[in-house]
């Protein structure tokens, strides 16, 4: 079987949370990540032990290896930092990483900080600085770490792209290349871990991680707040995977760009686990009432199998006593969770719709409506 785990939001929707769900319950798992890079941020809980996962995907405290694809940018300093943060908590990661992956040097972030990018959302680890590279034809891919030469020639040419727009005094105190060059080093030694291979015939099923959401994608999203990345499900159509479309029971998103209902006061809890709250590239975590006309179009935009798909639901248990919700300019509300999720199924005419009610995956609910 082939599965995508979508976020239909800003992100943040809990994707995460239902990658792990499916690698409990499939047979001989690969989870694939296939958009964006390593500014995911998903949270997993699995036998004690919690992890927020960037450069791995959200099945391996479970012993899921993950596929790396060309489409992802890849962070060489990120992955071995959270590969060892892994290993301390008694996990030892599997990666296969694409040749073609295009790769995040320092110069990268560092343009990510400065830019205009940081009034438009941002990250701040280079992903989308990385992408226009590429497209300018500087390109540094994951097969280039495994030669010095070709390293020791690429990375003085991305630094002088760069060098217009960034003055020496920023790329001297900032860039670190030496220590850029060693976690490369790193890599190519740990060739059990970082193995590049294709994954069209793996002998098992294939659980597709999207990362940030349809709201964030470059042709759905609402321009410039957008990720320079196909969210959805235009890389991995071919595929036919069967679609988990993600929201969290309430609307949430960072820093700038639009959203919806927030002048309405609203019942939704402060998660005093949230792992995204604030940083100085992001900006401050939002939350408002459920938009269900945001929902909607989102689907629609990306659905390729119009009525093939299920609808997840998670942080149920961020809401209080009150369960709202609005469509077309109307308010919707409800008497409690299962009438909420009841109208939203309705609404949408999707009927099978999974539900989370806290952090843990075995506590996920299948409901047929």
């Amino acid at each position: 079987m082939r599965y995508a785990v979508i976020g239909c939001a800003f992100g943040d929707e809990g994707k995460g949370l239902f990658t792990d769900y499916l690698c409990n319950k499939s047979n001989n798992p690969l989870v694939v990540r296939y958009s964006g890079g390593h500014q995911a941020g998903h949270t997993v809980y699995y036998n004690g032990i919690s992890h927020v996962f960037s450069n791995f995907g959200s099945g391996t405290l479970r012993g899921v290896p993950t596929f790396w694809s060309k489409t992802c940018t890849f962070d060489p300093v990120g992955t071995v930092n959270e590969y060892f943060s892994l290993i301390e908590k008694g996990i030892t990661p599997t990666l296969y990483v694409d040749k073609l992956c295009p790769v995040t040097t320092p110069y990268d972030i560092i343009h990510n900080r400065n830019s205009s990018s940081m009034d438009h959302g941002t990250c701040g680890v280079g992903v989308g600085a990385t992408f226009q590279r590429e497209e300018d034809f500087y390109s540094l891919t994951a097969s280039d770490l495994y030669s010095d030469t070709i390293l020791n020639i690429k990375l003085p040419l991305i630094r002088e792209y760069y060098k217009n727009e960034l003055s020496n005094d920023i790329l001297n105190k900032f860039v670190d290349s030496i220590h850029f060059i060693r976690n490369c080093d790193n890599i190519v030694l740990a060739k059990d871990s970082f193995v590049s291979e294709n994954y069209f015939d793996w002998n098992g099923d294939i659980i597709f991680e999207g990362s940030q959401g349809l709201l964030l994608d470059q042709n759905i999203g609402f321009f410039p707040h957008v990720t320079r990345s196909n969210t959805g499900t235009r890389n991995i159509q071919e595929y036919n995977p069967k679609v988990f479309y993600i929201t969290r029971a309430y609307q949430n998103r960072h820093g700038n760009g639009p959203m919806t209902n927030t002048q309405y006061t609203h019942n939704i809890m402060v998660n005093p686990d949230e792992t995204n709250v604030t940083n100085e590239f992001q900006g401050v975590f939002k939350r408002s009432l459920l938009d269900l006309d945001l929902l909607k179009y989102a689907i629609e935009k990306d659905a390729y199998k119009k009525d093939d798909f299920s609808l997840v639901i998670t942080c149920l248990d961020h809401i209080e006593n009150e369960y709202r919700f609005t469509y077309k300019g109307d308010f919707f509300c409800c008497d409690n969770d299962g009438d909420f999720v009841k109208k939203i199924s309705t609404i949408l005419n999707i009927h099978n719709v999974y539900l989370s009610r806290s952090p843990y995956s075995d506590g996920i609910e299948f409901l047929k409506m």
